[in-house]
């Protein structure tokens, strides 16, 4: 049966579609679509059409410090979304990419496939269209096997939390405009290059929650000192698993409410009590290198698990050295 590829470049032109993975949504399409700094692109296939899948990627500038630049990269969260359980994914996904790949490096210098939820899936297609994979690492809390998130922190991770409260810090979810503004404003003051290279356009998260908010597929928590956001954390969900996304704290200003350490506490109660499966930090680092957010984050009893990224350059010279060196 012939395969249909539709790709959308505006939101107003896509039909509803099936699904319930964030990652692959309409809605986080919107997002991407508003956010400055951000072109969204998504690949829909039919058959008799009806469709059977989708693969949502985002283009954004990204500024690298050496050499010098703005350049533009392509990213993708997992390997597609797909609606027939008796249908051929890998097939589907082997022509999907292949539009992806076609269409992004028209304008990106580096496509980036990250957050597999199967490792192996997908791996002749990837090869076949020249990506080559880096050894990653993810970093996931299970909320299903325990009566409290806390049980499996570190007993000095449990103190902080204890003292950040005790010291008058509290945390609850953002529920103004004016309040997910301000923490965006501290999250933009306070980011640091080791956790993450790139922050989004603060409007990102202005519409994370108008888009999101209503149908419980994100949520923002603040922490808040003497009426003032010290710190926070942005979270999606998607199906039966909660993503930390972003968070950080003023821990140099107030160190001893633990803002940071606050935000990804509330995060992992809250994702516990809404009863989801697991939490998932996202981009932790490198397997073969130190990482102090990943270090930091494993004090929540969160596990290690092997992963890896795929990567596709433009410059052909470049892509071929790249997969010599990691085949």
């Amino acid at each position: 049966m012939p395969l249909k590829l539709t790709t959308y470049y505006r939101g107003n032109q896509i039909l509803d579609l099936p699904g319930s993975n964030t990652f692959h949504s309409t809605e986080l399409f919107h997002i991407y679509e508003a956010t400055p700094g951000y072109t969204p692109v998504l690949i829909v296939a039919s058959e008799q059409d009806r469709p059977v899948a989708k693969l949502l990627a985002a283009l954004r500038k990204s500024v690298r410090l050496f050499p010098p630049a703005i350049i533009k990269r392509c990213e993708i969260y997992g390997t597609g979304e797909y609606f027939d359980p008796q249908s051929d994914k890998e097939a589907i996904f082997s022509d999907m990419l292949k539009r992806l790949t076609d269409e992004a490096l028209r304008d990106s210098f580096l496509i980036e496939f990250r957050n597999l939820e199967n490792a192996l899936f997908g791996y002749k297609a990837f090869r076949a269209n020249h990506y080559f994979a880096v050894n990653w690492l993810r970093v996931r809390n299970s909320l299903h096997s325990v009566d409290r998130v806390e049980e499996r922190f570190s007993p000095s991770r449990i103190r902080q939390v204890k003292k950040g409260l005790k010291n008058g810090a509290y945390v609850r979810e953002a529920h103004t405009s004016e309040e997910i503004k301000q923490f965006a404003l501290m999250l933009h003051k306070v980011y640091s290059s080791k956790i993450r290279r790139h922050f989004p356009s603060m409007s990102f998260f202005q519409h994370l929650a108008n888009k999101m908010l209503d149908d419980q597929h994100s949520r923002i928590f603040i922490v808040i000192y003497k009426d003032k956001i010290i710190g926070g954390s942005a979270c999606i969900y998607s199906d039966d698993n909660a993503y930390l996304w972003f968070s950080g704290g003023m821990r140099k200003t107030h160190a001893l409410q633990y803002p940071g350490i606050l935000a990804v506490w509330k995060a992992l109660d809250d994702a516990k009590q809404r009863g989801y499966r697991h939490l998932e930090f996202m981009d932790v680092g490198l397997p073969f290198r130190k990482h102090g957010y990943r270090e930091f984050v494993l004090r929540f009893g969160g596990k290690q698990i092997s992963t890896r990224r795929w990567f596709r350059f433009r410059w052909k010279w470049l892509n071929w050295v790249l997969n010599k060196i990691y085949e």
